[in-house]
């Protein structure tokens, strides 16, 4: 394995084992649905995306990085700029990228069936932030690889947001009890366990809100940011109501979930009125 490789897969299963721990032992909400089966298909779907993009694309935005700076493709192969603000400006574009493209996967209906599958998960703790379908997975690769190239961004820099991405993702999908004044504090720059917990509420209102899995900054600026749930951290269901049926949460099934063409299934009243505050 590249340093690259060994780099995140450390990270990540450190980062993976702590959330484990700490939902583990000071959960924020009470455990619905049993472990076991989730943390099955959650970890066999993770096991599958990762062998198909060790035989396919692979470190595919890194390599993408290193091509465009050999054949000086790309913004930042065209001019001089410090090595400090390469890296931070990549690591902020990258985020962004990836907040336009989650936001458009809710958009499009084709995106959103393969996007659904993360959303289908009646639970939400570290697992599920390694629940994507592999097609998805796939595009994400190619889209960051094309902003990479446009910007002609370092390898360190993509490193560096790769790293970090993996690490928040499983941080802000854990189930866990932060101090409400560090949360407060935290959120004004970074994304929280409560803040991206509401994303995956079964309103669609809280669904189509806090895109964000780094920064928080561009819900904020681009106002798809949402302080709270309707029905509280504690009480909020998640999920999709039109997947509620366990048996259609197999393995086999969130594979073949995108071929069908099942409408959003949403509850309405006062849940359809999105609270924009910035508390």
């Amino acid at each position: 394995m590249t340093f690259e490789v060994w780099l995140r897969l450390s990270a990540f299963l450190l980062v993976l084992l702590l959330c484990a721990l700490f939902e583990w032992r000071r959960p924020r909400r009470s455990w619905r649905f049993a472990k076991r089966p989730r943390w099955v298909t959650n970890l066999s779907l993770t096991l599958l995306n990762t062998l198909l993009a060790r035989l396919t694309l692979g470190a595919f935005a890194v390599t993408a990085a290193v091509w465009a700076g050999e054949q000086s493709i790309g913004l930042f192969n065209q001019v001089s700029a410090p090595d400090g603000l390469v890296l931070l400006t990549g690591v902020m574009v990258l985020d962004a990228a990836v907040w336009l493209q989650h936001r458009v996967t809710h958009r499009v209906p084709l995106l959103w069936r393969l996007h659904r599958v993360h959303h289908t998960d009646p639970e939400l703790d570290v697992t599920t932030a390694l629940r994507f379908h592999p097609v998805e997975i796939g595009l994400s690769l190619l889209w960051k690889a094309l902003v990479v190239i446009l910007l002609g961004l370092t390898p360190a820099a993509v490193i560096l947001f790769e790293l970090l991405l993996s690490i928040s993702a499983i941080f802000t999908h854990a189930n866990l009890r932060l101090p409400s004044a560090l949360d407060r504090r935290l959120r004004w720059v970074f994304c929280t366990p409560d803040m991206h917990r509401i994303h995956h509420s079964v309103y669609q209102p809280e669904t189509d809100s806090n895109y964000g899995f780094f920064l928080s900054i561009w819900d904020r600026v681009f106002g798809s940011y949402r302080h709270q749930p309707a029905e509280g951290a504690e009480q909020m269901r998640l999920g999709l109501l039109e997947f509620a049926d366990q048996r259609e949460l197999t393995l086999k099934h969130l594979l073949l979930q995108p071929l069908k063409n099942v409408e959003r299934v949403d509850a309405r009243g006062p849940f359809a009125k999105p609270d924009r505050s910035t508390q």
